[in-house]
């Protein structure tokens, strides 16, 4: 029986929400060693090793600090770290968890732009570009935008966001919450000229809950030196300093760390641009089945389309809890809730982190057979038309 599982079932639980992801036996090997001196000398090798090595999930030669946290501190210390109480900062309305972090901006005492958006697409280049063409004074000093909009499975084209600022001619820090892409989808922080991004490590990464990031630019170090937000904890400067030998200013999440080293050689191994192709087949797999089916893809724009989840629209009249409640019930399978505007109106598929092809079509046959005890209206074509997609696309 699982741990904490109210009900014995036989079988593995599928967890196919959109993060927590399922942990790799293998990472979860890596944790269950002995917790070491995180003052002593082995602890050092092993901070400078997953210090490096985690700069390549990022693609970054810039420093990563990584935080005992959930991905929402790595949030605030991005914030915390580079602005002053008033500062302005634009952000889009991807979907809930954009909304999040624009409510955080306003508890920390910056002053916020929402620019509006209909939750089914990414941010727009365009609307920002405009806003900050507009921002003579240069007032607006951060423009956040969440790569990945886990409550919706949209994606924004960050390489797209910086262009529309550089053709603004605008000097914003580009800040980007990557918690739900990071190590899923492609992502440049160096590349596309980011500089701050924000990351955690219970989605692509394969780790549990626990562990936040925040990859830096100069930029961005540079901003500390005139930063007003109080600080401590989430003090870039400290973290650095400790940083440089392997070591933290506190104490870190050790068996975590050893579970992070693990996870990246398993991606090392599998190759970074293999591990996007692998998400994006099975998304575009999910994308046919929720076609096949006959339902809408809550993502309008087939180019933001998320390889990470696919959030799915039910007919009107019918509850997306009550769905997930009788697949949970009678298949032991559980999947993302809508949130927000969205709640009971969509159900989401994660499909992300340790998976593959098997698993995505028990996956998928578990929700068909779910929409029919539960009496969602569907055709019977979603699963066939994944399984066609990935026995010709092996």
């Amino acid at each position: 029986m699982a741990y904490y599982q109210s009900k014995p079932t036989a079988g593995r639980h599928f967890l196919q929400i959109p993060g927590p992801t399922n942990v790799p036996d293998r990472v979860l090997r890596a944790m269950d060693n002995p917790t070491m001196d995180h003052r002593g000398p082995d602890f050092g090798i092993l901070g400078l090793r997953v210090l490096e090595k985690v700069k390549l999930a990022f693609q970054t030669q810039g420093p990563v600090v990584i935080y005992p946290a959930s991905g929402t501190g790595a949030w605030e210390a991005a914030l915390a770290n580079t602005l002053s109480p008033g500062d302005r900062v634009l952000m889009s309305e991807t979907g809930w968890f954009a909304s999040l972090w624009r409510e955080m901006a306003e508890r920390l005492g910056l002053k916020p732009e929402f620019l509006k958006g209909d939750w089914r697409r990414g941010a727009d280049p365009a609307a920002i570009e405009a806003r900050l063409a507009d921002d003579k004074a240069h007032a607006i000093k951060a423009v956040c935008v969440v790569h990945n909009e886990t409550s919706t499975g949209c994606t924004t084209r960050v390489d797209e966001v910086r262009a529309a600022m550089d053709a603004a001619r605008h000097p914003a820090l580009l800040m980007v919450d990557t918690i739900s892409s990071l190590g899923s989808i492609d992502y440049k922080h160096d590349a596309w000229g980011v500089d701050v991004t924000v990351a955690g490590s219970q989605k692509g990464l394969m780790l549990p809950p626990g562990l936040s990031f925040n990859a830096v630019s100069e930029k961005a170090l540079k901003a500390t030196e005139t930063a007003k937000l109080p600080r401590s904890f989430w003090d870039w400067k400290p973290m650095l300093a400790a940083n440089a030998t392997g070591y933290f200013p506190y104490t870190p999440a050790t068996n975590l760390l050893y579970a992070l080293d693990t996870a990246m050689d398993m991606m090392l191994e599998e190759g970074l641009e293999n591990v996007f192709a692998r998400h994006d087949r099975h998304a575009e797999a999910t994308r046919r089945a929720v076609q096949g089916w006959g339902l809408e893809i809550q993502c309008l724009e087939p180019r933001h389309y998320s390889s990470s989840l696919t959030a799915v629209r039910l007919p009107e009249g019918h509850s997306a809890n009550g769905l997930r409640a009788a697949i949970l019930e009678k298949f032991n399978m559980s999947l993302g809730n809508g949130l927000g505007q969205l709640n009971d109106r969509v159900f989401r598929i994660g499909h992300l982190g340790d998976f593959n092809d098997l698993a995505l079509m028990g996956t998928l046959s578990g929700v068909e057979m779910g929409m029919r005890l539960a009496g969602v209206p569907f055709k019977a074509n979603g699963v066939k038309a994944a399984m066609d997609y990935l026995a010709g696309n092996a």
